[in-house]
C-alpha cells in the first residue's frame, strides 16, 4: 500500500467515524431513552468504541441491551461482562430462556431447530418494559439486501414491526425521529460501512475484540455445506460426526446459527487480508439467513434487529 493509500484509507474511516458519532449524538438529543444493542460481535463492540469517543469524558449516556439466547458462545459472554465492568455501564438483559419458561415464545424442535428466530418477542418486550424509545444496532447495508433498504433511522410502529415501503426521507444530515406513543425507532450508526472498514477501524484504534474471531482448534461438524460448532443442545443426525478443525468466526451469533470458518488467521493483520481475498459475504454462513430467500427481511418485519 502506498503512502497515498494510507492516507486515503485513514481520512476514509475518519468520515467514517465521524458520521457515525454525529448520528448517536443526534440519538442522545432526541430521545429520552435509548439503548445500544450489544452482541458481543466485532460491530457492537465498534460502537461501544464510537459512543465512548462521541461523549467522551462523560459516560456513555444510554444502556447497552443483550438479547440473551441461552446459547451464546461463552467467550462472548465473558467479553460483554468484563466491558460492562470496565466502563461502568448499565446492562440490560433479555433472556429467552424467561421467555421460552413463560410461554411467550415455543422453542423449535428437531434437527434445524435455533432460538435465532424467538430473540425477537425477547426483544420486543424488553423494549417495552424498560420503556426505550430507540435502540441503536449494528447492522450494515453490505451485510444483507434486506438490510440495504434500511435508513439511518428505521420508525417502528407500536408492533414494533418495520415497513421498508414506508420510510421517512433522510436529506442530508437531518434525521426524523418523531414517533407516536408506543412507537420506537432503530438507529444504525454503521450503514455506510463495510465489513473491511470495520475491521481496518478495529486495529487503527486497537479494540479488543473476543478471541473467537481469530483462529482456534474447536469441536465441530458439518451441516449442509456449513462448519457449526458442537454444543450440547445442539442435535446431530447419524452422517454428521463430530471432529475437530482450526476455525474462527468471523460473525458471532447464536451457537446454532453462527457458521465457522477454516482459518490461520491470528492477529488482525491475518482477518484484513483474509477479508480482502473473499467474495462471500459475512452472512452467507450464517444458518438462519440460508432458511428463506427472504428470511432476514421477513424477521425484520416482525421487529427483528
Amino acid at each position: 500500500m502506498t503512502d497515498l493509500q494510507r492516507k486515503y484509507n485513514l481520512n476514509h474511516l475518519r468520515e467514517l467515524e465521524s458520521e457515525s458519532m454525529f448520528i448517536m449524538r443526534e440519538v442522545a438529543a432526541q430521545f429520552e431513552r435509548p439503548a445500544l444493542l450489544f452482541s458481543g460481535g466485532k460491530d457492537s463492540i465498534v460502537m461501544v468504541h464510537l459512543a465512548k469517543k462521541a461523549f467522551w469524558p462523560a459516560k456513555i449516556p444510554f444502556p447497552l441491551m443483550h438479547i440473551d439466547t441461552g446459547h451464546n458462545f461463552i467467550e462472548t459472554m465473558i467479553f460483554r461482562d468484563e466491558l460492562v465492568e470496565k466502563l461502568g455501564v448499565q446492562l440490560i438483559v433479555g433472556s429467552v430462556q424467561e421467555a421460552i419458561d413463560t410461554g411467550r415464545v415455543v422453542e423449535e424442535t428437531g434437527f434445524e431447530a435455533s432460538r435465532n428466530l424467538l430473540q425477537t418477542v425477547t426483544l420486543l418486550d424488553a423494549i417495552a418494559r424498560h420503556k426505550i424509545d430507540c435502540a441503536l444496532g449494528g447492522g450494515r447495508r453490505d451485510e444483507e439486501k434486506a438490510r440495504a433498504k434500511e435508513r439511518f433511522f428505521s420508525h417502528r410502529d407500536e408492533f414494533g414491526q418495520w415497513d421498508p415501503k414506508n420510510q421517512r426521507p433522510e436529506l442530508w444530515n437531518i434525521f426524523n425521529g418523531k414517533k407516536r406513543v408506543g412507537e420506537h425507532f432503530r438507529v444504525f450508526p454503521l450503514s455506510n460501512w463495510t465489513e473491511m472498514d470495520i475491521w481496518q477501524y478495529i486495529y487503527l484504534e486497537n479494540i479488543d475484540i473476543p478471541s473467537l474471531y481469530f483462529t482456534h482448534e474447536r469441536q465441530v461438524f458439518v451441516r449442509d455445506g456449513v462448519i457449526l460448532a458442537d454444543a450440547p443442545f445442539m442435535k446431530k443426525r447419524d452422517a454428521e460426526k463430530v471432529t475437530t478443525m482450526r476455525i474462527r468466526c468471523r460473525t458471532i451469533g447464536d451457537i446454532s446459527c453462527t457458521g465457522l470458518s477454516r482459518s490461520e488467521a491470528s492477529t488482525l493483520e491475518d482477518i484484513i487480508r483474509e477479508i480482502a481475498a473473499l467474495r462471500v459475504t459475512e452472512r452467507g454462513s450464517r444458518a438462519d439467513d440460508l432458511r428463506s430467500e427472504s428470511a432476514m427481511e421477513d424477521r425484520k418485519k416482525e421487529g427483528y434487529f
